[in-house]
């Protein structure tokens, strides 16, 4: 008896070592297995940084224009394929005429202003309007220096040349930062294409995928990703179009120079939240200092009263009525989007803080309901 005793403790204590090792082992295993993947994840997320943001970019701009192409794919019965190449040339030519458009004008008013300021330096004939010259404090300064630059324009010329050459390097910058814009323009026109064609595949699976983790809330929450998403979308464009044609108005008719230029350059400035002010207010202030003391006035009214008023009204019924959020978490989505994310945080932080509010709104109703359901018990009992 005592020998059988000491061999069940025997094989009792090889089965706990043996139990622990292999603990050890299926320890060390996952470790390994989870640090792998987090190097993978890592590896994956550096080789793609530079697509996110066209890829967000894209998402967004199929979202909102689906039922464009469901309709030619569903009514009109054309292949998914022909279908999503209607769409990606349709959108790239939308943005594309535009920006190529407003970037030939640009090229030209900055030859234009190059060629007419080297012509004044050489003539010995730079100068300002009275007004700016007139100013109080800076005015006497403002009058030495024209003076000194049209005494001798030769050496005027030359320090104007040496300026530039000394800046060249911001120019590189800026055509660095240019280039970038751009390519990331055409890889988020080329992942729209398959984001028309195999959106619908995509989000079913991320929405199967997200179910097995968070369960079925989670297809509240996507509707309101989806809401949001359109409104805000809507919102900031339709109030940013809205904007920037009574502007590019107000321009033309105060007869301020490349009305088609400073319109187009006022909508990409009205996407921020309270920005069209400093686009018709610097054409505004740039009529005043030219002497046009009325057309600088009635632009000034026109923002004012028109322009600023199409902000008020537009953007929070669009948005706040179509989600049900207050403007006010809108707004802080969208300037912390912003500071956050870039461009591309216009729409992301709305959504993030929607999602929010979205899981804060259910916590507070199922808590609500445990409380009266523990009310009503404290009643009956």
């Amino acid at each position: 008896m005592i020998i059988r005793h000491n061999n069940s403790r025997l094989v009792i204590g090889l089965m706990i070592i043996m139990m622990e090792m292999w603990n050890k082992e299926l320890v060390i295993q996952r470790l390994l297995a989870i640090t792998l993947l987090a190097v993978l994840i890592v590896l994956c997320l550096k080789v793609i940084y530079f697509f996110i943001a066209p890829a967000l970019w894209g998402a967004i701009l199929a979202y909102v224009t689906f039922p464009f192409y469901r309709f030619f794919h569903q009514k009109v019965k054309f292949s998914p394929n022909f279908s999503a190449l209607i769409m990606t040339v349709s959108i790239s030519l939308m943005i594309g005429i535009p920006l190529v458009v407003g970037v030939f004008i640009l090229q030209q008013e900055v030859i234009s202003f190059y060629g007419t300021l080297v012509r004044r330096i050489q003539a010995g004939y730079v100068d300002l309007p009275e007004n700016i010259k007139n100013l109080p404090v800076v005015g006497q300064q403002i009058k030495d220096i024209l003076w000194e630059m049209n005494k001798n324009p030769d050496a005027t010329m030359e320090a104007f040349r040496s300026w530039i050459q000394s800046h060249l390097y911001y120019g590189k910058i800026a055509f660095d930062a240019a280039f970038k814009g751009f390519a990331k323009l055409g890889m988020a026109l080329m992942t729209l294409f398959f984001f028309y064609r195999d959106g619908l595949s995509l989000m079913h699976q991320i929405r199967q995928a997200l179910r097995n983790i968070i369960g079925n809330r989670i297809d509240g929450y996507i509707d309101s990703v989806g809401a949001t998403t359109q409104a805000v979308v809507y919102g900031i464009g339709l109030t940013a179009l809205a904007q920037a044609v009574l502007a590019g108005i107000g321009y033309a008719v105060a007869g301020a120079p490349n009305p088609i230029l400073l319109t187009i350059l006022t909508f990409i400035i009205a996407l921020i939240p309270f920005g069209t002010p400093f686009a018709w207010g610097g054409v505004a202030l740039w009529l005043l200092s030219q002497g046009h003391t009325t057309e600088g006035i009635g632009l000034g009214l026109w923002g004012t009263f028109v322009i600023s008023w199409v902000d008020n009204l537009i953007r929070p019924i669009v948005i706040s009525g179509a989600t049900k959020i207050p403007f006010i978490i809108i707004f802080i989505g969208v300037l912390g989007g912003l500071t956050a994310f870039g461009t591309v945080g216009l729409f992301i932080g709305p959504v993030v803080l929607a999602i929010g509010l979205a899981v804060w709104r259910e916590w507070i109703s199922q808590h609500k309901n445990e409380f009266f359901a523990q009310k009503l018990e404290h009643k009956e009992s």
